[in-house]
């Protein structure tokens, strides 16, 4: 049996999906900036999906931006964000992904900001009295704290954080990669000033995604060279895929609530089956339904001989997972988020994350897998 258990990093393309993009390659191919009516039918295919993604989150189209992918709307947004609006104090988490603590750090070597970091737990929740206090005694900041960690699936409460940046004025990004398609968004609501989208996450294609720019904030261009988006992203727009993005998000939406129970009642088999089988064994980050991303399950194994060959034993068996451990002190190896939960440097740890398309009978094969693997006595 060969089982896919690394959602978190990549999805398959929903057959869906294919088809929709399959019909603009054969039929669409006139680039949407021409005047023309092969341009003219391409751009009406950009905007109709553009359309789709603001519905969807009941916002205007006039505030989704497609671009390249979640790494580009993030880094779009903290960039054109901070010095557009020469902010000159960032806050965000140790447990962020790369995309944005490496921007913000290099743009602290650069000069442009003070960075600071709020707290977490050791579950990896946020400290939200210390983000209050970092507002309190700072400039007007930049504050930038995911929805959900890619690594331990841990949940922010975006609702909250939104409601102390709007106390304090501060610009409020937060990266939805994650749960973008697995939990509504809904932006009459929440008070972000970005949230990001990448389409390889929901079953979509890679190579796009999109930026939400409420209408409070204003922005220059973070990649010049065309008029496109309506003059915000110079270069010529992936047509099938942005096409493909809004068909993935659509039919997300559409299938959320029965996959939500499909996957959440996986992870939960998994986490059972695990602890009874498995003595020893933890779990990094909340897995309580409520606070946790229902697509993620990282597993703390027990300390075992060989332990960082545990991924490279289960590709073996054919199952593909991803994780790692924390890293050792003095060195850069290792899993950033596992170190700043302080997590055992010593235990291997894996992350499994679902889609609709995992099966119990997969759980069962791979537990069954691990419980050859582990030394342990059971």
């Amino acid at each position: 049996m060969r089982v896919y258990f690394d959602n978190a990093a990549t999805t398959p393309l929903d057959p869906e999906v294919l088809k929709e993009m399959y019909k603009v390659m054969e039929n669409h191919f006139g680039n949407p900036s021409s005047i023309h009516s092969h341009g003219r039918e391409a751009r009406t295919l950009v905007e109709k999906a553009r359309k789709t993604v603001a519905n969807l989150l009941h916002t205007s189209p006039a505030e989704i931006f497609f671009t390249s992918s979640g790494t580009e709307a993030d880094n779009t947004a903290i960039r054109c964000g901070i010095v557009d609006h020469q902010i000159t104090h960032a806050i965000t988490s140790r447990i962020e992904h790369h995309a944005v603590i490496h921007t913000l750090e290099a743009m602290e070597k650069s000069g442009i900001i003070k960075l600071s970091f709020v707290d977490v737990d050791a579950l990896g929740n946020i400290d939200y009295d210390h983000l209050e206090t970092l507002l309190k005694n700072n400039e007007r900041s930049f504050v930038s704290i995911m929805h959900a960690n890619n690594e331990i699936g841990t949940l922010s409460d975006m609702q909250r954080i939104g409601d102390i940046c709007e106390a304090h004025n501060a610009i409020y990004h937060c990266d939805t990669v994650q749960t973008m398609g697995h939990y509504e968004h809904d932006l009459r609501k929440l008070k972000t000033h970005f949230l990001v989208c990448a389409g390889h996450k929901l079953h979509g294609p890679k190579g796009v995604g999109f930026l939400h720019v409420n209408h409070r904030i204003k922005i220059k261009p973070f990649i010049y060279g065309g008029a496109q988006e309506r003059n915000m992203r110079g270069g010529t727009e992936n047509i099938y895929g942005i096409v493909g993005l809004a068909k993935a998000l659509e039919m997300a939406y559409s299938e959320m609530e029965q996959h939500r129970k499909h996957i959440q009642g996986l992870k939960t088999y998994m986490i059972g089956k695990l602890t009874d089988q498995i003595p020893g064994i933890n779990f990094n980050g909340e897995t309580d339904a409520d606070k946790s991303l229902y697509t993620v399950l990282n597993v703390a194994f027990p300390e075992m001989d060989m332990g960082d060959m545990l991924l490279f034993n289960l590709d073996i068996a054919g199952i593909s997972a991803s994780g790692g451990s924390a890293c050792s002190s003095g060195t850069d190896i290792g899993s950033h988020v596992l170190t700043a939960i302080g997590a055992s440097a010593s235990r291997p740890s894996v992350r499994f994350s679902f889609s609709k398309y995992n099966t119990i009978e997969e759980v069962d094969y791979t537990v069954a897998k691990i419980r050859e693997l582990c030394p342990v006595n059971v």
